[in-house]
């Protein structure tokens, strides 16, 4: 039988699955930052702030920020002298990401259409890499790690956050709820597209639960791995060190 992946609670081609992401992404792209705004009450900014802080950006170094589409997580390290490469497989993202970029006046970032299993760039090349609510919809995770840990160079880190499954009891359940029944209602009335925010919700759902991911980023070969719930799992901030 030929390979099937995940789309959501459907089970799909491995090339499918990739053009379906894409079509998503595309459709999102416009209203990408205000539906993040919207669907977490604003949260997600002060996730993003936390994450910056556990990668600890520093002057001069090389960070590849891959799914970074809209550039959140670049601007906020850029702000700290890094140089960020910011890679996504999404054309449309990136140009969101460019036009933002050209509105604050930011410079030191470059943007590149990438494909995060097939990386083109030479091994050891990057001191950190970032990926921020983007792993979920690679088509294979562990391509994706092990091009990771490929570009890192001897020293550098890993550091992803990615949605998760909570296990607070209450919140588990009204979780459930908002993301399967009032997402995807939100997703039709602000962006105008109700199937993108479903298949989101759904991907969350499919992700691996918090020690499997762990253990993938093991077996990529990332050492001292660890793992911060926020929100009792609902998000998590996964690192690694390529030693």
């Amino acid at each position: 039988m030929s390979e099937t992946v995940s789309f959501g609670y459907e089970e799909v081609t491995p090339d499918e699955k990739t053009a379906r992401v894409g079509a998503v992404f595309s459709s999102v792209a416009a209203s990408y930052d205000v539906m993040n705004d919207a669907m977490s009450g604003g949260m997600h900014r002060l996730w993003k702030d936390r994450f910056v802080r556990r990668v600890k950006p520093q002057p001069g170094e090389a960070i590849l920020d891959m799914a970074g589409g809209t550039g959140d997580i670049a601007f906020r390290m850029v702000g700290r002298g890094a140089d960020v490469t910011v890679a996504d497989i999404n054309q449309d993202m990136l140009d969101v990401g460019v036009e933002r970029a050209v509105e604050r006046g930011l410079t030191g970032l470059t943007w590149s259409c990438q494909n995060a299993e097939q990386l083109t760039y030479p091994a050891r090349t990057f001191d950190a890499y970032t990926i921020v609510f983007g792993i979920r919809n690679v088509t294979h995770i562990d391509r994706a790690l092990a091009e990771a840990y490929r570009v890192l160079r001897h020293g550098g880190r890993f550091f992803c956050m990615e949605f998760s499954t909570t296990d607070w009891p209450g919140f588990k359940q009204a979780y459930d709820v908002y993301s399967h029944k009032i997402m995807p209602k939100m997703g039709k009335m602000i962006a105008g597209d109700e199937d993108s925010y479903r298949y989101l919700a759904e991907s969350i759902r499919r992700f691996p639960r918090m020690p499997e991911f762990e253990g993938m980023i093991r077996a990529a070969g990332f050492e001292q791995t660890r793992v911060e719930p926020i929100l009792g799992g609902a998000v998590a901030i996964h690192s690694g060190w390529k030693i």
